[in-house]
């Protein structure tokens, strides 16, 4: 099957003098997103060759706490859903989905 078209995502990282992050702009060509200034990004790619994920976790020096600890509440529930469209697993995802809500619970009280 030949390839009809290709879709480019790219993310720009600005680094201090010690190689951590001061900012995150990202681009998607089919989103029309240009130059879109973040705060963290999690990267998981498959190898499928190596049977293991490839990951890249990043965010800026001056991301708050509490919009990390939402970025991940987020992350694990959109995580969960597509676990379900992927998967067509309806038990795990539910299992999935408790957990979110336990962390939403559990992290409030933090």
């Amino acid at each position: 099957m030949a390839i009809e078209h290709k879709s480019k995502i790219v993310i720009n990282v600005g680094l201090d003098e010690n190689r951590v992050p001061e900012e995150l702009y990202w681009s998607a060509d089919d989103g029309k997103i240009e130059n879109m200034e973040a705060k963290a990004a999690l990267l998981s790619v498959w190898d499928s060759a190596e049977k293991e994920t490839f990951r890249v976790n990043l965010w800026t020096k001056d991301m708050p706490v509490n919009e990390m600890k939402q970025f991940f509440h987020q992350t694990l529930v959109s995580m969960a859903d597509t676990y379900e469209t992927a998967t067509g697993d309806d038990k795990m995802t539910e299992t999935m989905r408790d957990f979110c809500a336990y962390f939403l619970e559990n992290m409030l009280k933090s």
